[in-house]
């Protein structure tokens, strides 16, 4: 059992040596074994894929609408970094705004800044303030590396379930334990890091676009009416995404910080 704990410790600390950085403005550390070298041009060429596909929204007005919140998110994070002498953190992004004609109330942007609008979510949007709520907090996503992360997580999730395995193989419970890691790595490991990622791209997304020039405050109604979206939800330790209700009670936390940001656009 010494010579276990000994590799799970030279692991771990491997692991933190070697993979680890820091996410903007929140100063969370985070896992990085994947180098934007790495996940870019893949991202790039996924997008390119899934914009061909479409169909893009033929609606003149809201592709417009979602093209300028676009612009003027990503200037307010260049404006943001540049200020910071931190230009490296959107090195090698090259940006890109599509909406896409699908009834589904979703919106994601890759590494590297390329976003995609689904024409489901512009019901709850309602306005380019909406637009912006959700332009900022997938933007947020792109700049504080999650994708990278949660493939980090994945590998070292992989590589723990190996040493797990390798460990078991000559017990009589092997199936128990195999198991018991599977819900562990669940439960305990990947979800709350996809929790922890929607709390930080909140945080993050707010002082984007309270920069850009949208009032931040926009955040709590268009969060609320997403909360009118779907059916029944899972219990917020099963699921990647914070409940509700603390998700609005977290975003009113940080308002105090993002409306220092907010100047209107006149």
């Amino acid at each position: 059992m010494k010579n276990v704990h000994t590799v799970f410790g030279a692991l771990a600390l491997l692991l933190f040596v070697t993979g680890c950085s820091t996410v903007p403005i929140t100063g969370r550390k985070q896992l990085s074994l994947i180098s934007d070298a790495q996940l870019l041009p893949e991202s790039a060429a996924s997008y390119a894929d899934v914009i061909k596909q479409g169909p893009l929204s033929q609606d003149q007005a809201q592709t417009a609408m979602i093209q300028r919140a676009g612009a003027r998110i990503s200037a307010a994070v260049e404006r943001y970094f540049n200020e910071r002498g931190r230009a490296d953190v959107i090195a090698g992004f090259e940006w890109e705004f599509n909406l896409i004609e699908e009834d589904v109330p979703n919106a994601w942007c890759m590494p590297g800044g390329k976003v995609a609008f689904y024409t489901g979510i512009l019901p709850y949007t309602q306005d380019e303030a909406g637009v912006a709520v959700v332009m900022g907090h997938e933007v947020a996503h792109a700049i504080a590396r999650h994708s990278n992360e949660r493939v980090s997580h994945q590998m070292a999730v992989a590589g723990g379930g190996i040493l797990t395995a390798w460990m078991a193989k000559d017990s009589e419970y092997q199936e128990a334990i195999l198991a018991a890691y599977g819900i562990g790595a669940q439960v305990g490991g990947i979800l709350p890091y996809s929790r922890l990622h929607e709390s930080e791209a909140d945080h993050m997304g707010l002082i984007f676009m309270a920069m850009a020039g949208y009032n931040p405050e926009e955040a709590v109604a268009f969060w609320q009416r997403m909360g009118t979206a779907g059916g029944q939800k899972p219990p917020e330790f099963l699921s990647t995404h914070p409940a509700d209700e603390t998700r609005i009670r977290q975003i009113r936390e940080h308002l105090p910080e993002a409306m220092k940001y907010y100047t209107p656009v006149q």
